[in-house]
C-alpha cells in the first residue's frame, strides 16, 4: 500500500525550496554516514531551478554524492529545453561535484528507446536498487516525473526507465512508478496557485492523476508554498 505523504507549507516559493533542499541535504548526509555514498535523482520542471539554487547553499557532501535524472526531454545536448541544462547551470557547475558522478540520460546522440535502455544499464552499474532521495515536481495536470496522463508509460512495471509518447511537443525518458516508489525518501516541491487544485489530490493519493498513483514505500514529504496549499 505504501505510506502517506507529509505536507510542509512555506510562506512562499523561496522558503518552500529552501525547506526541501534542507531535507535533501539531511537525507544525503545520513546516507553517506551510513553507506559511504548517496544517490539522488532529480526532476526537471519549473521548480527544479529553485531547489538546485537552494542546494548550492546547503550542507551537502558533494564528493560522496551521485546525481541521476528522474526524467529528460528528447532534444539535442545544447537545447535549453533539456532538464540537464537546468541541472548543470543551477547546480553541478557551481558545486564542483565530480563529472563522473553526474549521470545524465543520453538523449542527445541516442534515440529515446536506446537512451532508456542505456540508462537502465547505468542504474544497474551505479545504483543499489533504491535511490536515497528522489526529487519530484507536480504538474497542474497531475503529472510527475514524465509520467503523464493517458500515456502507456503509466502501466510499465518491469523496467526501471521507459519512454513516453510526445507530451508538450517532446518525447520523454522517465523513471517508472516502481523505481520511484522504492526510494528511501521522496521530496516533492510544488509552488504557485496553478498547483492548488492538484495538491489535495496528491495528498489523497488519487490514482486518477499520475502523481496520485505514486505509492512511496518509506517516506514522502511534499513542500509547497501558501498559494499551492490554498485548497488543502
Amino acid at each position: 500500500m505504501g505510506v502517506s505523504h507529509k505536507l510542509v507549507v512555506g510562506s512562499d516559493g523561496s522558503e518552500a525550496a529552501s525547506l526541501a533542499a534542507d531535507e535533501v541535504a539531511r537525507r544525503v548526509r545520513h546516507a553517506v554516514t551510513k553507506r559511504g555514498v548517496a544517490t539522488l535523482a532529480v526532476s526537471g520542471g519549473t521548480t527544479a531551478a529553485a531547489l538546485f539554487d537552494a542546494l548550492c547553499s546547503a550542507d551537502v557532501p558533494w564528493p560522496s554524492l551521485h546525481i541521476f535524472q528522474v526524467d529528460e526531454r528528447v532534444a539535442a545536448d545544447d537545447d535549453a529545453d533539456r532538464n540537464s541544462a537546468t541541472l548543470t547551470s543551477h547546480l553541478t557547475d557551481r558545486v564542483g561535484i565530480p563529472p563522473d558522478q553526474v549521470h545524465l540520460i543520453n538523449v542527445g546522440t541516442l534515440s529515446a528507446g536506446a537512451a532508456a535502455q542505456a540508462y537502465r544499464f547505468e542504474l544497474r552499474s551505479y545504483w543499489t536498487r533504491k535511490f536515497d532521495v528522489v526529487h519530484l515536481g507536480l504538474g497542474d495536470d497531475g503529472h510527475t516525473a514524465s509520467l503523464v496522463p493517458g500515456d502507456p508509460v503509466l502501466d510499465v512495471q518491469h523496467w526501471s526507465v521507459a519512454t513516453t509518447r510526445s507530451y508538450k511537443a517532446r518525447r520523454r525518458v522517465t523513471l517508472t512508478f516502481p523505481t520511484i516508489n522504492r526510494a528511501r525518501h521522496l521530496v516533492w516541491l510544488a509552488t504557485g496557485s496553478s498547483k492548488a487544485v492538484v495538491v489535495p489530490r496528491l495528498l489523497a493519493q488519487d490514482a486518477s492523476i499520475p502523481a496520485g498513483a505514486v505509492r512511496p514505500a518509506l517516506t514522502s514529504t511534499i513542500y509547497v508554498d501558501a498559494a499551492a496549499s490554498a485548497q488543502v
